[in-house]
């Protein structure tokens, strides 16, 4: 990495900084104001008041907000996420606990969107207007259209309920034993102890809810990528470099798709993080236990800490995503670096 790089990177992690602080103070807030005592939903219904008090300052929610915020803070900096008030566990071990399986998730939809995506948009442009390209525009616009809870439904009723080829929902079968936890992501794991068994469970387990969650991420990687085709497609020096009898897949590769894929990588990362982030949905829909389905029961039960906490790993995750995505566009395209 050379110096204006390390720069440039460092600047990236400076700014990341405030942004993250932003998030955590916003939804601190938010999560505080909303009507729904916490006090009371823990103690339950059959609770008396004083049980109720007793809690609310065992907890310190009868604090102001300020000073709550700063007490929270406090305890974030110690690497304290406090204590989930449903699981009774400490909120960091539910994260770590339930992180690998989002971004096992996140990685296979991303993989698949990719492998898919990049080749289609490049075929698109080099073949614009044709029968294929007309296509391929119809299914990426239903990709953006199509609500990704609903597609995910639809799948299940098809491949699990009528044809019974696939798992309704989860991440490995029942009568399955998840193998040595090495990673926290299931097929690898399953790989690197050479568990077949293990393995093809979680395999077919991912199917639906990895194609759910890359339709989307999909449509859009090939929209930009053949939008990008076709703008560099027609530059002079394509011509130029055609002009000279290089090979059309050298001219593709080595000059074209280096000078189009920019705003397809900064999509990706895009994509990525917001995949990671969100996937409270698509999680809730397939049942798969990550952190879009903790986020989902930490919100239904106003699980403060939880919701901070999730919070808190997306927006880090995010900001990392996008870092990495800066850097691999400054590698591109160095003059990125000196911005």
């Amino acid at each position: 990495m050379n110096r204006s790089l390390l720069i440039y990177a460092c600047k990236r992690v400076v700014y990341a900084v405030p942004t993250i602080l932003g998030l955590l103070v916003l939804v601190f807030v938010i999560s505080r104001v909303i009507p729904a005592d916490p006090a009371a939903l823990v103690a339950g219904e059959m609770a008396t008041p004083q049980q109720v008090e007793a809690l609310r300052k065992q907890y310190r929610f009868d604090e102001p907000l300020p000073v709550q915020l700063v007490l929270y803070l406090k305890r974030l900096a110690k690497g304290d996420m406090g204590k989930s008030l449903y699981s009774g566990r400490k909120v960091f071990d539910d994260l770590v606990d339930r992180f690998p399986a989002t971004l096992e998730l996140t990685l296979v939809s991303m993989v698949l969107s990719i492998l898919i995506g990049v080749p289609l948009g490049i075929l698109a442009a080099l073949k614009r207007n044709s029968v294929l390209d007309h296509l391929l525009r119809g299914v990426t616009v239903a990709g953006l259209a199509i609500a990704s809870f609903w597609l995910g439904i639809m799948l299940q009723l098809f491949f699990s309920m009528w044809l019974g080829i696939t798992p309704l929902g989860g991440r490995i079968g029942m009568s399955v034993d998840p193998p040595a936890s090495i990673t926290g992501m299931y097929i690898l794991d399953a790989l690197l102890t050479l568990n077949g068994r293990a393995l093809w469970s979680a395999a077919v387990h991912m199917i639906l809810p990895s194609l759910t969650l890359a339709f989307a991420s999909f449509a859009t990687i090939t929209r930009f990528t053949r939008s990008g085709v076709l703008d560099v497609v027609q530059q002079d020096f394509i011509t130029y470099e055609r002009a000279m009898g290089l090979p059309p897949r050298l001219v593709i590769y080595k000059y074209l798709l280096r000078n189009a894929i920019i705003a397809t990588v900064t999509q990706i990362g895009l994509l990525f993080g917001l995949l990671l982030a969100g996937t409270v949905v698509i999680e809730t829909v397939f049942d798969w236990p990550g952190l879009g389905l903790y986020a989902f029961n930490a919100i239904v039960l106003s699980d403060y800490q939880a919701i901070l906490g999730v919070t808190l790993l997306a927006g880090i995750a995010y900001v990392t995503v996008n870092l990495l995505v800066d850097i691999a566009l400054s590698l591109i395209d160095p003059r990125k670096a000196e911005t």
